[in-house]
């Protein structure tokens, strides 16, 4: 054995290492990037979900947004609004206002209201289902309740129902979107957190077809349209749907709707209450009120009738001494 040779091949192979080891530590120099310390400060306050929702490529990809003044610092669905505090104050600015939002099922056709097309045996998935005629729902815009959206979401938000329909839990959903991505039916949305009415129907053909096939959806008769005092409801596709800026909750469109495709928490309908020592008798408030739920005369302190009150708030809103309050 040579030992000079295995000198010589070891004494290469060390200059060698060497050699690439300080022409790597020279290119990590010459080309570093350079990370602005706010974006790692804000990636440490975000929750670390790396869902998407926000739009951007993880919590990473968000946090360099922000920082370059490209994303609000309000943009994490999951952080919420502790969240936001925090990106704000490492960027110098105040948190804008904004309306928390939940991800929302806007179908009721269960196995009991909506009928089926075909009994389906294949892969338990939404997109597998609906490459088969559109899947087995008679309505085929309805949820085919088979999970998918499910199996997307991170934070255990969405159940099936027994009659195979997708229910989300609002408490629980932090609106990153996942569950809208995989839907093949395009029946999930985004709804105002505090929204308490909501057109649960998604069908836009006829409503002769939408009988025929659903007894829980829209059928386009446009009473609601008619019903509603504040001109928050639309209808395009021959489908209602409410535009919840206009939106007061007052819950009249689901009273009238003849086929219950309008879903209201009636137990959340708010009263109005008067307080006799602010109120001067003005009658504002009785003129605003669209269903007539306040009694009383000019300089008489006014009262609510409480059967007729719908909570919708218009009298608060009127009144100039702040007499009145949604309870």
């Amino acid at each position: 054995m040579d030992f000079n040779n295995i000198l010589l091949a070891g004494a290469s192979l060390g200059g060698l290492g060497l050699l690439f080891g300080a022409g790597l530590a020279f290119a990590s120099q010459k080309f570093a990037v350079e990370i602005d310390p706010r974006a790692l400060a804000i990636r440490d306050a975000l929750p670390g979900a790396n869902c998407g929702g926000c739009g951007y490529p993880g919590c990473d990809g968000f946090a360099n947004a922000v920082a370059d003044g490209k994303a609000p610092v309000n943009g994490c669905p999951v952080g919420g609004a502790e969240c936001a505090e925090k990106v704000a104050e490492i960027m110098g600015v105040e948190v804008g206002e904004g309306v928390k939002q939940v991800a929302r099922v806007i179908c009721k056709g269960d196995n009991k209201n909506c009928k089926e097309k075909y009994e389906y045996f294949g892969i338990q998935d939404c997109k597998a289902a609906a490459m088969l005629a559109g899947g087995s729902k008679g309505c085929s815009y309805g949820c085919l309740g088979l999970g998918t959206c499910v199996k997307a979401c991170q934070f255990d938000a969405i159940k099936i129902t027994d009659g195979n329909v997708a229910v989300i839990d609002p408490e629980k959903c932090t609106a990153c979107g996942k569950c809208l991505e995989v839907c093949p039916k395009n029946v999930i949305e985004f709804v105002p957190y505090e929204q308490n009415v909501i057109v649960d129907c998604n069908n836009k053909e006829f409503g002769k077809a939408v009988k025929e096939k659903c007894s829980v959806g829209c059928i386009g008769c446009k009473i609601c349209v008619k019903t509603c005092p504040f001109d928050a409801i639309e209808f395009e596709n021959n489908l209602a749907k409410i535009d919840y800026e206009k939106c007061t909750n007052c819950m009249l469109c689901a009273e009238k709707c003849p086929t219950k495709a309008i879903y209201a928490n009636f137990e959340k309908r708010r009263k109005a209450e008067i307080s006799e020592e602010d109120c001067i008798g003005c009658t504002l408030c009785k003129k605003v009120c669209p269903a007539e739920a306040i009694e009383g005369e000019v300089k008489v302190k006014h009262k609510v009738i409480e059967d007729k009150c719908i909570g919708c708030g218009a009298c608060e809103a009127k009144c100039p001494k702040k007499a009145i309050k949604m309870k």
